[in-house]
């Protein structure tokens, strides 16, 4: 990415920690850790991203501000910690819909799995709490961005492995590119049907259908010498 398009913190002012400070040894601790994170994300769900606070977080928590900071340095260590959750629970889904049997059962089969994809993320991201605010901060807060991308990077590494056996013949560049956009494509239709008042099956279907599309179009390398034209691009 060249320099200038990265994202840029306010001058002079370094990123947040994104690092939990210590993790809990003990019973009681760990019963604090995951209390600290429950609150968090029932006060994200209640209030949003910008009236998030440590101390309305301590506040309802019935802790003091000291007792927090033992492990998340601030709120953007909460939302890290929980948008890393969320994201595992979402990327475990993957695997159940998209397997090898899936590209050997055609067209048909592919645009199923896609679509139940689709559908199964949507719905553990409503099922979490704070889920789509979860969603939404770490799209829309800097801080965060490469907890997003972290995950999107593992899930198309291992996309991209899975298709080279799908499909052998294709080339390896194009379907690591194929991968990555794929799974661009799929959390941002979730995000969209948040965001939206949208039928979400409906939604799901079409993502689909125009994914599973392509998978004509990389199935095969073009060959030695040929060129190809509209047509048979198309075919």
């Amino acid at each position: 990415m060249p320099h200038d398009l990265r994202p840029k913190h306010p001058s002079g002012q370094p990123p947040p920690s994104l690092t939990t400070k210590k993790q809990p040894a003990q019973q009681r601790a760990t019963e604090t850790y995951e209390r600290i994170l429950a609150v968090t994300a029932q006060t994200l769900a209640d209030v949003g991203i910008e009236r998030l606070s440590t101390n309305l977080v301590c506040e309802r928590a019935g802790l003091s501000p000291p007792a927090l900071y033992r492990y998340f340095p601030n709120k953007y260590a909460l939302l890290c910690e929980l948008g890393q959750r969320l994201m595992q629970r979402q990327n475990e889904r993957v695997g159940h819909w998209i397997t090898l049997e899936v590209f050997s059962g055609g067209i048909d089969r592919v645009e199923r799995a896609v679509e139940g994809l689709i559908l199964d993320t949507y719905q553990v991201t409503v099922e979490t709490v704070g889920g789509v605010w979860i969603m939404r901060a770490l799209r829309a807060v800097p801080a965060l961005q490469q907890v997003r991308l972290a995950s999107h990077a593992a899930v198309t590494h291992e996309q991209a492995l899975l298709l080279a056996r799908a499909l052998p013949k294709a080339n390896s560049a194009e379907l690591k590119l194929v991968s990555r956009i794929v799974v661009e494509l799929i959390y941002a239709t979730v995000e969209m049907i948040f965001d939206e008042p949208m039928d979400v099956k409906a939604v799901a279907r079409t993502v689909a259908r125009m994914l599973a599309s392509h998978l004509p179009r990389i199935q095969r390398p073009p060959r030695a010498g040929s060129r190809q034209t509209p047509s048979t691009r198309a075919a």
